[in-house]
């Protein structure tokens, strides 16, 4: 699996988007949606999902803060940071994110405009002492229901086809079938062996299997 930047970043990163929200949500009284509003308009998300090194390892989540308020506001004075003993649902929530985006890839924007930060940070009560592969699991399944039934899963049901038996009897494994149904995976993307050895099982061309068959 191809991640967003390298690992050996990722401590770096944790630490930083935590920092971030925390501050900016808890010592700066901002709502979670601006945060993420400007964390995007400011261009830093673009950098940070990157892996710019100078984002990632080069500053602190708090001069991350000022520098995406400054690129906002361009002068606003925002508070010290306050010593908290505890570890807030903004912090978790920017640690969190920010396995997830590394570990998935995905843009910033992308992920935002499927799972709100609100809705991120209230899963800290359930999820904060988990594995953080249950939290990723849970995003994938959120950010799946908030797009649009892929053809391959429609076209599967219409023939009466469980993804267990479709795997089985075109040869395709039954975990690439649910990601490319799940949109973890995009399909477009799939090898055409792969796409040929789906249609004919279902008994469709290989362009109807495909989200955007004209790009």
């Amino acid at each position: 699996m191809t991640h967003a930047y390298s690992e050996s970043y990722l401590s770096d990163a944790k630490e930083q988007l935590s920092q971030f929200f925390d501050y900016l949500i808890n010592d700066c009284g901002m709502k979670p949606d601006w945060v993420t509003s400007i964390f995007l308009s400011s261009g830093y998300a673009e950098q940070f999902e990157r892996g710019n090194p100078a984002i990632l390892a080069g500053m602190s989540g708090i001069e991350l803060a000022r520098a995406v308020t400054e690129a906002t506001y361009k002068k606003k004075k925002l508070p010290e940071p306050r010593n908290a003993e505890k570890l807030s649902p903004e912090y978790w929530a920017g640690w969190a994110l920010a396995e997830y985006q590394w570990y998935r890839a995905k843009r910033f924007k992308d992920i935002f405009e499927h799972v709100k930060l609100p809705e991120i940070i209230s899963m800290y009560s359930v999820y904060h002492e988990m594995d953080i592969s249950k939290f990723i699991e849970t995003m994938d399944e959120k950010c799946a229901k908030a797009l649009p039934e892929c053809r391959l899963k429609k076209l599967r049901e219409s023939r009466g086809l469980s993804q267990t038996e479709l795997a089985k009897i075109s040869g395709v494994s039954l975990r690439s079938i649910q990601m490319y149904e799940q949109h973890v995976n995009d399909i477009d993307k799939a090898q055409a062996q792969t796409i040929y050895k789906l249609s004919r099982v279902i008994g469709c061309s290989m362009e109807d299997l495909l989200e955007k068959p004209m790009e």
